[in-house]
């Protein structure tokens, strides 16, 4: 056997200049095509080997990001953290992937990644723990593999002594974890944030490069995680949920979720489908039935009473299709007794009104999407009673709510009820959630999930708005359910065009929009630019970002641009630099005047600087299309 060293061992420089080389030199594969950000030289991972404790490092433009930080785990019967030698050569292979979206930044992704595995065994007993490491234009990220020998020995997994050590200095924007992810964003040092548990979607701040901490690939095979600091220090660990032993089938391979490292430039940061990549190809073979697209949401519209009222039900359908919004969402209530809330009326598949309501819909070309408690579909046999009706019933969605929780018992219910939902041709959100973790692409029939302190919340501040695009959004589809002018709890209250600019801003599958028919009458360019909304996007670009204080974003949608905007502090004039390709564009942008909401047009090139005023913790929504002599407006 050969004998450890006692002193540091990089293993991974020949890997990072290998992986520089390979996403800078040319290939054969043909051209990115406009709306792709091209390969370039990403960040480089570096493992090391310190006396038996293998550790991780993250360098981009010649600064270390990650400083060495632990990577290992610790099972019943091992402790696969320490005394480990490496056994072999490291390995590397090309990963290179092309895939389609339903929704989310855009439908269409090209994946370039270099993938190293360490074959690392144990000094003191057989166990063996590989560690995959991968490394693309936009990150960095790694996942532990127990080979089948030694889940047949070690027993369950106890713990991680996965972490990530940030430089001094470092800033960071993080939310208090709890089971639902709903928790506020704040910023703080890295160091300085108090001690406690912190939600898996952290952004890290090093000099100009920033850092998101997320993960991808978590089914039932493992359990949630989050972070956990302890105040004065810059090293953040991974715990898992509850400090639970994670179930290990013992003699099959385990592979646990990616842990990924989201880093460059704040919009390398916010554009990248990283957590995506990382995750494994649809398991939905004909996904022709999947359709995104804007929804009128009646709960926070009508609440309980129109969740059990038909009558009030067709008339958000009626609205609906003036706007033209392909959804209609029936939120709590529809299959309660009447009257009465929490109990199930156990006649509800012969007497309930659903049928009718769908009906009436479809003759009007909108489908219903429907509220459920996740407790009705945890039994196989109801579960199959409930898919099984709505489909027949001709229901395009389904809105699962409470789950609220990270476990591994809990991800085992999300591995069933995927493929159920995507059998049964149903739409899915995900409310009181984890959050996507790239299941979206894995199960293109998720359309957006909760995990955010959204527009149901009344404390909700502008500086968590202006956080979102850069931490739970950036990370997939999230379901705000932005619109809701009615509401005087929202950060942006005195700013309509900021609430509008939200509708672009935070990207959703299915933008449930939270408003009243009334508040959209009053408001005839929010009702306007909102009918213009496109079912999915093409590309995403970030113009303007600064976390906590500003966020603009235009997204592509055919051959228009729509654009959103939230900032926090003082009115003002901001200045906009626009990214919409050359050529001149003619934008419309929709901004807070004394009376009410005012639409703009201005003729510019595509690379201009914009000059938005925007009111206090407020913000606007634009338009841009292809200025044409005959072209007055970019409404289509």
């Amino acid at each position: 056997m050969e004998a450890q060293p006692r002193f540091r061992t990089p293993l991974l420089t020949l890997t990072a200049l290998l992986t520089a080389a390979l996403l800078t030199a040319p290939t054969a594969r043909a051209a990115p095509a406009p709306e792709e950000r091209p390969a370039h030289g990403g960040p480089a991972a570096t493992v090391t080997l310190d006396d038996g404790r293998p550790t991780l490092s993250v360098t981009t433009g010649g600064r270390q990001v990650v400083t060495p930080s632990p990577l290992g785990l610790v099972t019943e019967h091992a402790d696969l953290s320490a005394g480990l030698r490496l056994d072999g050569r490291p390995t590397t292979r090309a990963v290179d992937e092309t895939y389609r979206t339903a929704a989310g930044k855009s439908r269409l992704r090209q994946v370039h990644a270099r993938e190293t595995t360490y074959r690392f065994a144990s000094t003191t007993t057989d166990a063996r723990l590989d560690v995959l490491v991968r490394e693309s234009a936009d990150g960095v990220a790694y996942r532990y593999r127990l080979p089948a020998a030694t889940t047949a020995a070690s027993g369950n997994i106890l713990r991680e002594t996965s972490a990530f050590t940030f430089p001094a200095g470092t800033d960071a924007w993080l939310n208090v974890y709890r089971q639902d992810n709903e928790n506020q964003f704040k910023q703080y040092t890295a160091a300085a944030a108090p001690t406690g548990s912190y939600g898996m979607q952290g952004l890290f701040r090093t000099g100009s490069t920033y850092t998101l901490v997320a993960e991808s690939d978590l089914t039932g095979r493992y359990a949630g995680a989050h972070l956990t600091h302890t105040a004065g220090s810059s090293t953040y660990g991974v715990g898992l949920w509850n400090d639970d032993p994670v179930r290990v089938t013992a003699g099959e391979t385990l592979a646990t979720p990616w842990r990924a490292l989201v880093t460059g430039s704040l919009a390398t940061v916010t554009e990248s489908t990283l957590t995506d990549d990382l995750a494994p190809a649809s398991r939905v073979r004909d996904t022709s039935w999947i359709e995104p697209g804007a929804a009128l949401w009646t709960w926070l519209a009508g609440g309980k009473e129109a969740g059990q009222s038909l009558e009030a039900q067709k008339k958000y359908v009626d609205y609906a299709v003036e706007r033209g919004w392909p959804y209609e969402v029936v939120d709590a209530g529809w299959y309660y007794l009447p009257g009465q809330w929490e109990v199930v009326d156990p006649e509800w598949q012969a007497r309930n009104w659903m049928p009718q309501l769908v009906s009436y819909a479809k003759e009007r070309g909108v489908r219903i999407q429907v509220w459920l408690h996740y407790t009705l579909l945890t039994d196989p046999v109801e579960r199959e009673k409930w898919l099984s009706t709505l489909e027949r019933w001709g229901v395009a969605g389904v809105k699962i709510d409470f789950m609220d929780s990270e476990s591994q018992d809990r991800f085992r219910w999300y591995d069933e009820i995927l493929p159920a939902t995507a059998k049964h041709h149903l739409l899915v959100n995900f409310h009181g959630s984890t959050i996507p973790k790239g299941m979206q692409r894995t199960w293109p029939q998720v359309m957006t999930m909760e995990g955010v302190g959204g527009e149901e919340k009344r404390t909700n501040t502008a500086e968590h708005l202006a956080t979102l695009p850069f931490t739970r959004n950036a990370i997939g589809s999230m379901d705000f359910t932005p619109g809701a002018f009615h509401r005087p709890y929202r950060p942006n209250v005195g700013s309509d065009a900021g609430e509008l600019g939200l509708a672009v801003l935070y990207e959703s599958g299915v933008t449930n929009l939270a408003g009243t028919p009334e508040s959209y009458d009053e408001r005839p360019e929010a009702r306007r630019y909102l009918e213009q909304l496109p079912r999915a996007w093409d590309a995403t670009r970030l113009l303007v970002g600064d976390p906590g204080r500003a966020a603009v974003t235009a997204r592509k949608a055919g051959g228009r641009w729509f654009i959103g905007g939230t900032f926090a502090g003082p009115a003002r004039t901001v200045d906009v630099p626009l990214r919409l390709g050359p050529g001149r564009w003619l934008v419309e942008t929709v901004t807070d005047g004394p009376a009410g909401l005012v639409r703009t047009p201005y003729v510019v090139r595509g690379d201009a600087t914009l000059s938005v005023p925007v009111q206090a913790d407020g913000g606007f929504a634009a338009l841009a299309c292809r200025r044409s002599p005959a072209r007055t407006t970019c409404d289509r």
